[in-house]
């Protein structure tokens, strides 16, 4: 059994796979695994994945697998995961890349801790600015509880830094069903994954290491794209709501969850300038549908905490589905 997979699905990166694949090779041992997903890429990035595997396959075990059909990032990861065979697992982003021997120091520090998960901060790369983003929860180093790090409702927590490449897993939870992603999700995917893992893991670490580099500003990014992908955190929230409304401390977390999912639906209202006019209709319909499925004393609760821009979009967004219902003229309303 390898020590450590690291999942890294591709698609359509030609201009950044090759800085990827060189750090994989920094952080390589004869011990780790690298699963390369290739997402059925239109460009020259399988012709890239198949003279790097060759040459990694020197210092590292090595499995590339190739999509008959393009699934998206959460169907990818999914392919590496069933693929994968290490005792502990990672990922990477084809477009992103790991500082030289990080990938032994996060083995070396979950081994020690014993934990189910260990979560760590990244670097922001835009263009040549590279900005630390922190993992929300101050306590580093100590084994916790992953669920009560959820709350509170009202701050930022470890729910709301979903990002899976930011740490490594226990192949415990692969057995446990909670490291898979919701099948064909192409945005959020990480949104209900990281709450599961939150709900029902049993204990995690926050480390003091840096070594992931997220590159932001990626013209193929779906963050840059304004298509109807993007609409799918509608769906990812949607699953957050009705898995936790199941838990059976739903009272005490569900404030959260609706919380973060109005904070995202204003987010994309807030944008929606960039959205094709098509979606842009969509985005308002599926909001307005999302809203009415809440729980509505709780949206009301939640809407009385909220910052006055975004509750009013959501206050606006909520009357409309009320003056629809009652008939009333929406200029009235």
């Amino acid at each position: 059994m390898p020590k450590l997979s690291v999942i890294v699905p591709f698609y359509n990166v030609q201009q950044y796979a090759p800085d990827t694949l060189r750090s994989l090779r920094l952080n390589a041992r004869p011990d780790f695994e690298f699963v390369l997903v290739d997402d059925r890429s239109k460009d020259e990035t399988p012709a890239i994945l198949e003279r790097a595997a060759e040459e990694l396959s020197k210092v590292a075990q090595v499995r590339l697998i190739r999509h008959e059909e393009n699934g998206g990032l959460a169907t990818a990861r999914n392919t590496g995961l069933d693929a994968a065979q290490g005792e502990y697992l990672t990922f990477l982003d084809g477009d992103d890349w790991l500082a030289r021997g990080y990938l032994t120091e996060l083995v070396t520090a979950i081994e020690e801790l014993g934990c189910d998960f260990v979560r760590v901060d990244h670097v922001q790369a835009t263009a040549r600015a590279r900005t630390l983003v922190r993992h929300p929860h101050g306590l580093r180093g100590q084994v916790l509880n992953p669920r009560d790090t959820i709350l509170p409702a009202d701050r930022s927590t470890s729910v709301d830094y979903p990002y899976a490449w930011a740490g490594a897993y226990h192949r415990r939870l692969v057995d446990r069903g909670l490291l898979h992603f919701t099948h064909g999700l192409r945005t959020a995917e990480d949104r209900p994954w990281i709450w599961k893992l939150h709900r029902e893991a049993e204990s995690f670490a926050v480390l003091n290491l840096l070594g992931v580099f997220y590159r932001r500003g990626v013209a193929s990014s779906l963050t840059q794209i304004g298509d109807a992908r993007q609409l799918d955190f509608i769906r990812a929230f949607d699953q957050v709501i009705e898995e936790t409304a199941r838990d059976h401390e739903a009272d005490r977390l569900l404030p959260k969850a609706v919380r973060t999912y109005c904070a995202i639906i204003a987010h994309h209202l807030g944008e929606i300038e960039k959205f094709e006019p098509s979606v842009a209709r969509q985005l308002r319909a599926m909001s307005a549908a999302a809203i009415k499925r809440m729980p509505q004393e709780l949206l009301a609760e939640v809407l009385d905490t909220m910052d006055l821009e975004r509750s009013s979009t959501l206050r606006r967004l909520r009357r409309r589905i009320t003056s629809s219902k009652t008939g009333t003229p929406k200029a009235a309303a």
